[in-house]
Parts: structure tokens; C-alpha cells; sequence
């Protein structure tokens, strides 16, 4: 990119400031829970209509608060699409300040995953993007998926069922952590579950054996769970926990319910523990003369890089540089550091690039759609260095000065990315010949049930079900 057209990017990202400001800070104000972020996807809704964009699909793959809009121009062109997240986590509300104090409304919902920041970018990219178009009369289509419950079973996978992304040049997203990294991360794959047991009831101390114990299945089940994790290879991870065990001593337990979560580096890995942990719990039921129900009722791919993508980014974001903090948010952040008990370090100025794949142990729902079109995600800090997501100090952060700073930088990283996939046809077949490459014959199948619309009957029950954890939190320290 040369300085005339990166001049341009700058300019047209920093005229869209002002709309990157609104939603980031409305959205934190809102703070609204996975599939109820009504007020949230209006906020997105309203400043894309604003900008000439048209909303193409509300309730988007039955989930109220997911949505797509679309502008274009020109004949053909390429097309590109952002993917802005808005949801809010319970118990993180927090005042803006440096130290852990709940909000004076009373919310006690925050932003301590920094979405209302990762959405104010993604869609300020795009509106961004738009001028840039119109100015320089590039032919092309810009898309933003409203990506609905990400912290409570996304809607993303299912928008990949259903083919929304097949027919992108890229899709381009970033998250808020405390360092800015760009490289080829392979987050895990994942599938939850849910397990039932049925028996039948009887006196425990009369007839005990007129009944049969769904506890009992339910602790032969667990109990297989852990006799597997000495013959599963160190990257699969199997965590559970039981919903219901019974609810009286002298009863005969005649139902429970577990929920488990396999995680592995790649699909097959998890289908194939999967296929286990079925088979541990229909030899569960065999045993106890009980009835067992294994449903798959959410999973994730494993994230599939894209190094030209990557390449290019880091290139851009490198130009655009981190946050240019003051002295002030400095001091607010080694304020929350000291609060939090980690090194006074501050806020990252620099950039790291992961050259080669790196294996992490998190997931991300955005690698579904990795294996539907050319994807890129990076991060950019919205927090201190040495803090984690999810926390009150990552809420505090993303409703003032430095959470906004990030989501600029992030906007403006994505358009110089995004320009130059609808620009240069040398850089949008280097993205597909990769992306051709690294899924091989890999045939992509999406983890949720077939016939399921919109989150599971589950999706309530958990405040997070772990395909939010694209970046580590704690990461490498960028100083």
C-alpha cells in the first residue's frame, strides 16, 4: 500500500471515529447478555442503515439479536465481510475506574470481554471501508454479520451451515487483550454435550431394588470420563459437570443430567472423543439398567490461519501502530494492574507477529467460518498487559479512553486489510490458494445438530461455554 492510498485509509477511518466512539460506548453502557443484545444490535443497526448500508437479514439463523447487512457498488468486485460481536458477560458491570466497583444503574452485566470494542471496530471498518469505495470507485461488496451470543453458543456456526460466508474474498475480525498480536494461532476445536440418565424410583431403604439409579450411571460415567484421560493424547482436554443428581437421600435417583465439553486441536479429534465418551455412557446405562441421551448440542472447528492474510495484516497494523496512550491512561492502567495484584507494566506499544502456527488450548466460533472462506483475526490492546479478559478491570477499561483507542486502531488495521483484498487480485488468490492448502480434502460440517435453529434449550444455563477463548489473556507481554 502505497502512502497516497494509506493516507486515504487514515483519513476515512478517522471522519468514521466518531461512529466507532457511539457504538463502543453505547454498547458498553448497554451491556446486554447473549441473546437478549436487542438494544445492542439496534445501536450497530442504526449507524450502518445511517451509512447506506441495507439490512439484509434480521433474526439471522434464529437468533433475535443476530442480523447482515450489505452495500456495493460496481459491477462484480470482491466482497469482504466484518464480524462485529456485542454481547455482554454476567457479574463483570463496573464504574470506569481503577479498581473493582460495581455501576451506580445497578447493571451488573459488563464488557469483560471487550465486545462492545469489537464491534464498534468491525463495524466502523466498515463504514470506513464504504468512503474509501465511493472516493476511489472500487467495485466490490462489504458484508457485516451481526454475530449474536458469542459468549453463549454463537451464532456463527450456524450462519456457516447456512452458507452465509461462502461466497467472501475474506472475512476479517480482531479481539481486545492486553498485547497486539498477529500470527498464525490454531485455536481448538470443541463440542458440548449434554447427557441424561433415566431410571426408575423406588424407597432406598424399603425396596431398593425395584429401582434403578441414574446417579449410579451417572457416577460410572464420570468415572470412565477419568479413566480416559490416561489414554487421550495431552492436547484433549475433557472437563464435565453435573446439572442434576437427585433431590432426596431416600429416593431412588431416577434422573440426571451432565454437561461436557471435549476439546482437541483439531474435528476429528474431538469426534473421535466424542465417539468415546458416547460409548462410556451407553456402558454406563448397560450396567445400571438404566436409559442414557448423548446429544451434541454445540461445537466449534479448530481456527485455520491464513499467512497471507496474516502477512498483510501485521504489515498494516505495524504501519497503524498501537493506541498512542497518554500519561493519564497509563496511569489508570498500572491503577487496575496494582488493584489486580500483577506487575505495573501499563499498556503494550508494540506489535508482535507469531511467524509460525501456534497451537493454543481456547477456541473461537470465528474458526467455523475459517473453513468457509479465508479468515483473519488479530488482537489489539483494549487492557492492561498482565490482565485477563473477563474480568472487572477489562469492563472498566472498555467504557472509557483506552478500550475506544483500540477499537480505532482495530477499525483501522481491517480497512487497509480489507482494501487491499478488494483491491489487489494477486493478494485475494494468495488468500484462497492458502486457504485451499491448509483444508486439504477436509470437508467442513457444522458441529450444531442439523435440525437446530438457534441456540439449544442449554445455552442459558452457563455464563460462557468456552469458544471465547481465542486469546490467551495473559499472553506474551508486548513490553
Amino acid at each position: 500500500m502505497n502512502d497516497a492510498v494509506f493516507a486515504s485509509v487514515m483519513d476515512a477511518v478517522e471522519k468514521t471515529r466518531p461512529v466507532i466512539e457511539r457504538i463502543g460506548l453505547e454498547v458498553w453502557s448497554e451491556a446486554e447478555l447473549s441473546q437478549v443484545e436487542h438494544k445492542s444490535a439496534q445501536i450497530h443497526i442504526r449507524e450502518l442503515e445511517a451509512a447506506g448500508f441495507e439490512i439484509t437479514s434480521t433474526g439471522t439463523c434464529g437468533y433475535p439479536a443476530a442480523f447482515v447487512a450489505e452495500w456495493s457498488q460496481g459491477a462484480g468486485g470482491a466482497r469482504v465481510g466484518f464480524l462485529p460481536e456485542y454481547d455482554a458477560l454476567p457479574g463483570l458491570g463496573n464504574e470506569t475506574v481503577p479498581e473493582q466497583k460495581p455501576r451506580g444503574n445497578g447493571n451488573t452485566s459488563g464488557h469483560g470481554c471487550g465486545h462492545n470494542l469489537l464491534g464498534a471496530g468491525c463495524t466502523g471498518a466498515a463504514i470506513a471501508l464504504k468512503t474509501l469505495m465511493e472516493k476511489d470507485s472500487v467495485p466490490g461488496t462489504i458484508r457485516v454479520y451481526g454475530c449474536s451470543a458469542e459468549e453463549r453458543e454463537g451464532v456463527k456456526p450456524q450462519m456457516a451451515r447456512d452458507g452465509l460466508f461462502d461466497d467472501l474474498d475474506a472475512a476479517l475480525a480482531w479481539h481486545s487483550a492486553p498485547v497486539a498480536i498477529v500470527g498464525a494461532v490454531r485455536t481448538a476445536a470443541n463440542n458440548n454435550i449434554e447427557i441424561e440418565f433415566f431410571g426408575k424410583t423406588a424407597h432406598a431403604g424399603v425396596a431398593p431394588w425395584e429401582g434403578r439409579s441414574a446417579l449410579h450411571a451417572a457416577e460410572l460415567f464420570v468415572h470412565g470420563l477419568n479413566l480416559m484421560r490416561e489414554h487421550v493424547v495431552p492436547t484433549t482436554r475433557i472437563q464435565y459437570i453435573i446439572q442434576e443428581g437427585g433431590s432426596a437421600t431416600n429416593v431412588v435417583t431416577d434422573h440426571t443430567k451432565i454437561r461436557l465439553c471435549i476439546r482437541e486441536q483439531n474435528r476429528a479429534g474431538v469426534e473421535a472423543v466424542t465417539e468415546w465418551a458416547r460409548q462410556a455412557a451407553e456402558g454406563a446405562a448397560m450396567a445400571t439398567q438404566t436409559r442414557a441421551e448423548f446429544r451434541i448440542v454445540f461445537g466449534v472447528w479448530d481456527l485455520l490461519p491464513n499467512s497471507p492474510l496474516i502477512e498483510r495484516t501485521f504489515a498494516n497494523f505495524e504501519r497503524v501502530g498501537t493506541p498512542k496512550w497518554t500519561e493519564e491512561e497509563q496511569a489508570f492502567a498500572r491503577s487496575c494492574q496494582r488493584n489486580m495484584g500483577v506487575p505495573e507494566k501499563g499498556l503494550a506499544t508494540k506489535v508482535i507477529h507469531l511467524p509460525s502456527d501456534q497451537t493454543v488450548g481456547g477456541g473461537t466460533d470465528v474458526a467455523d467460518i475459517s473453513w468457509n472462506t479465508p479468515s483473519c483475526v488479530f488482537s489489539v490492546p483494549t487492557l492492561p498487559l498482565g490482565i485477563g479478559l473477563h474480568t472487572w478491570a477489562a469492563t472498566a477499561c472498555g467504557g472509557m479512553s483506552i478500550g475506544v483507542k483500540g477499537g480505532v486502531t482495530a477499525a483501522a488495521v481491517m480497512t487497509a486489510t480489507a482494501y487491499e483484498v478488494l483491491t489487489d487480485a494477486r493478494l485475494r488468490e494468495a488468500a484462497r490458494a492458502d486457504f485451499e492448502k491448509r483444508k486439504g480434502s477436509t470437508k467442513y460440517a457444522c458441529a450444531v445438530p442439523a435440525g437446530q435453529k438457534g441456540p439449544s434449550s442449554l445455552a442459558n444455563l452457563e455464563a460462557k461455554d468456552g469458544s471465547d477463548e481465542m486469546v490467551d489473556a495473559r499472553g506474551p507481554e508486548a513490553d
